[in-house]
Protein backbone atom coordinates (compact mmCIF):
# COMPACT_ATOMS: atom_id res chain seq x y z
CA UNK A 1 0.00 0.00 0.00
CA UNK A 2 2.95 2.36 0.45
CA UNK A 3 3.51 2.85 -3.30
CA UNK A 4 3.92 6.65 -3.56
CA UNK A 5 2.36 6.68 -7.04
CA UNK A 6 -0.77 4.88 -5.89
CA UNK A 7 -3.86 7.01 -5.53
CA UNK A 8 -5.72 7.46 -2.26
CA UNK A 9 -9.47 7.25 -2.92
CA UNK A 10 -11.74 8.77 -0.26
CA UNK A 11 -15.31 7.51 0.06
CA UNK A 12 -18.00 8.36 2.59
CA UNK A 13 -21.21 10.20 3.27
CA UNK A 14 -21.88 13.79 2.25
CA UNK A 15 -20.43 15.87 5.07
CA UNK A 16 -17.75 13.30 5.97
CA UNK A 17 -15.03 15.76 4.94
CA UNK A 18 -13.70 13.98 1.86
CA UNK A 19 -12.79 17.21 0.05
CA UNK A 20 -11.40 19.02 3.10
CA UNK A 21 -9.37 16.04 4.30
CA UNK A 22 -8.37 15.25 0.73
CA UNK A 23 -6.67 18.63 0.23
CA UNK A 24 -4.76 18.27 3.52
CA UNK A 25 -3.81 14.67 2.75
CA UNK A 26 -2.60 15.64 -0.72
CA UNK A 27 -0.26 18.23 0.80
CA UNK A 28 1.00 15.79 3.45
CA UNK A 29 1.72 13.02 0.96
CA UNK A 30 2.96 15.13 -1.99
CA UNK A 31 0.06 14.11 -4.22
CA UNK A 32 -2.26 16.07 -6.48
CA UNK A 33 -5.92 16.38 -5.51
CA UNK A 34 -9.08 15.81 -7.52
CA UNK A 35 -12.70 16.16 -6.40
CA UNK A 36 -14.91 14.04 -8.65
CA UNK A 37 -17.99 16.14 -7.83
CA UNK A 38 -16.20 19.02 -9.55
CA UNK A 39 -15.45 16.79 -12.56
CA UNK A 40 -19.17 15.98 -12.79
CA UNK A 41 -20.07 19.68 -12.57
CA UNK A 42 -17.56 20.55 -15.31
CA UNK A 43 -18.91 17.76 -17.54
CA UNK A 44 -22.54 18.80 -16.99
CA UNK A 45 -21.96 22.57 -16.96
CA UNK A 46 -24.01 23.01 -13.80
CA UNK A 47 -24.00 22.22 -10.10
CA UNK A 48 -25.01 18.79 -8.80
CA UNK A 49 -28.33 20.03 -7.48
CA UNK A 50 -29.29 21.37 -10.92
CA UNK A 51 -28.50 17.96 -12.42
CA UNK A 52 -30.72 16.26 -9.82
CA UNK A 53 -33.50 18.82 -10.40
CA UNK A 54 -33.38 18.60 -14.19
CA UNK A 55 -32.43 14.96 -14.81
CA UNK A 56 -33.16 13.11 -11.58
CA UNK A 57 -31.00 11.41 -8.97
CA UNK A 58 -30.58 8.19 -10.97
CA UNK A 59 -29.10 10.14 -13.87
CA UNK A 60 -26.68 11.88 -11.50
CA UNK A 61 -25.60 8.45 -10.24
CA UNK A 62 -25.14 7.24 -13.83
CA UNK A 63 -23.07 10.30 -14.74
CA UNK A 64 -20.98 9.89 -11.59
CA UNK A 65 -20.31 6.23 -12.43
CA UNK A 66 -19.22 7.21 -15.94
CA UNK A 67 -16.91 9.97 -14.67
CA UNK A 68 -15.34 7.59 -12.15
CA UNK A 69 -14.85 4.81 -14.70
CA UNK A 70 -13.05 7.28 -16.98
CA UNK A 71 -10.81 8.62 -14.21
CA UNK A 72 -7.16 8.12 -15.10
CA UNK A 73 -4.83 9.64 -12.52
CA UNK A 74 -1.62 8.68 -10.71
CA UNK A 75 -0.30 9.98 -7.41
CA UNK A 76 -3.56 11.74 -6.50
CA UNK A 77 -5.88 11.98 -3.56
CA UNK A 78 -9.36 11.50 -5.00
CA UNK A 79 -12.44 12.78 -3.15
CA UNK A 80 -15.46 10.96 -4.56
CA UNK A 81 -19.09 11.93 -4.33
CA UNK A 82 -21.11 10.27 -1.60
CA UNK A 83 -23.00 8.15 -4.11
CA UNK A 84 -19.93 6.74 -5.89
CA UNK A 85 -20.56 3.37 -4.23
CA UNK A 86 -23.75 2.81 -6.24
CA UNK A 87 -21.65 1.92 -9.30
CA UNK A 88 -19.95 -1.43 -8.87
CA UNK A 89 -18.00 -0.94 -12.11
CA UNK A 90 -16.74 2.46 -10.94
CA UNK A 91 -15.67 1.05 -7.58
CA UNK A 92 -13.82 -1.81 -9.30
CA UNK A 93 -12.00 0.77 -11.43
CA UNK A 94 -11.16 2.92 -8.39
CA UNK A 95 -9.74 -0.13 -6.59
CA UNK A 96 -7.42 -0.68 -9.57
CA UNK A 97 -6.31 2.96 -9.33
CA UNK A 98 -5.56 3.05 -5.63
CA UNK A 99 -6.44 2.39 -2.03
CA UNK A 100 -10.08 3.00 -1.09
CA UNK A 101 -10.43 4.74 2.27
CA UNK A 102 -13.81 5.08 3.97
CA UNK A 103 -14.13 8.18 6.14
CA UNK A 104 -16.66 6.83 8.65
CA UNK A 105 -18.70 9.45 10.50
CA UNK A 106 -21.69 8.78 12.76
CA UNK A 107 -25.16 9.82 11.68
CA UNK A 108 -25.39 12.19 14.65
CA UNK A 109 -22.21 14.03 13.66
CA UNK A 110 -23.20 14.16 9.98
CA UNK A 111 -26.61 15.61 10.80
CA UNK A 112 -24.93 18.42 12.72
CA UNK A 113 -22.59 19.13 9.75
CA UNK A 114 -25.00 18.83 6.80
CA UNK A 115 -27.41 21.71 7.16
CA UNK A 116 -27.95 22.42 3.45
CA UNK A 117 -29.40 19.12 2.19
CA UNK A 118 -31.62 20.83 -0.38
CA UNK A 119 -28.62 22.44 -2.12
CA UNK A 120 -26.08 19.59 -1.91
CA UNK A 121 -27.12 17.62 -4.97
CA UNK A 122 -27.76 14.43 -3.02
CA UNK A 123 -28.36 11.49 -5.34
CA UNK A 124 -31.32 9.97 -3.51
CA UNK A 125 -35.08 9.60 -3.95
CA UNK A 126 -37.14 12.59 -2.75
CA UNK A 127 -38.83 10.52 -0.05
CA UNK A 128 -35.59 9.12 1.41
CA UNK A 129 -34.46 10.78 4.64
CA UNK A 130 -30.84 11.51 5.40
CA UNK A 131 -30.90 8.75 8.05
CA UNK A 132 -32.29 6.22 5.54
CA UNK A 133 -29.65 7.25 3.01
CA UNK A 134 -26.99 6.80 5.72
CA UNK A 135 -28.19 3.29 6.57
CA UNK A 136 -28.29 2.28 2.91
CA UNK A 137 -24.89 3.69 2.00
CA UNK A 138 -22.89 2.62 5.06
CA UNK A 139 -23.13 -1.02 3.99
CA UNK A 140 -21.79 -0.11 0.56
CA UNK A 141 -18.92 1.97 1.99
CA UNK A 142 -17.88 -0.97 4.19
CA UNK A 143 -18.09 -3.37 1.25
CA UNK A 144 -15.71 -1.38 -0.92
CA UNK A 145 -13.34 0.07 1.70
CA UNK A 146 -9.84 -1.28 2.08
CA UNK A 147 -9.20 1.06 5.02
CA UNK A 148 -11.80 2.47 7.43
CA UNK A 149 -11.02 5.62 9.41
CA UNK A 150 -13.25 6.49 12.37
CA UNK A 151 -13.66 10.26 12.09
CA UNK A 152 -15.98 11.30 14.94
CA UNK A 153 -14.47 13.88 17.27
CA UNK A 154 -11.37 14.43 15.13
CA UNK A 155 -10.36 17.48 13.15
CA UNK A 156 -9.49 17.16 9.44
CA UNK A 157 -5.74 17.42 10.14
CA UNK A 158 -5.89 14.54 12.64
CA UNK A 159 -7.79 12.38 10.16
CA UNK A 160 -5.34 13.17 7.34
CA UNK A 161 -2.44 12.21 9.64
CA UNK A 162 -4.17 8.98 10.56
CA UNK A 163 -4.68 8.10 6.89
CA UNK A 164 -1.06 8.98 6.13
CA UNK A 165 0.17 6.80 8.98
CA UNK A 166 -1.99 3.86 7.88
CA UNK A 167 -0.84 3.95 4.28
CA UNK A 168 2.81 4.33 5.24
CA UNK A 169 2.76 0.91 6.95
Amino acid sequence: MSNPFRNLILIGMPGAGKSTIGVILAKQTARDFVDTDLLIQLKEGCCLQETVNEKGYLELRRIEGEVLQNLDVKNHVVATGGSAVYSEAAMRHLRELGTIIYLKVSLQELESRVTNEAQRGLARPDDQTFAQMYDERCELYKRYAQVIIECDGKCPEQIACEVDNMIAV
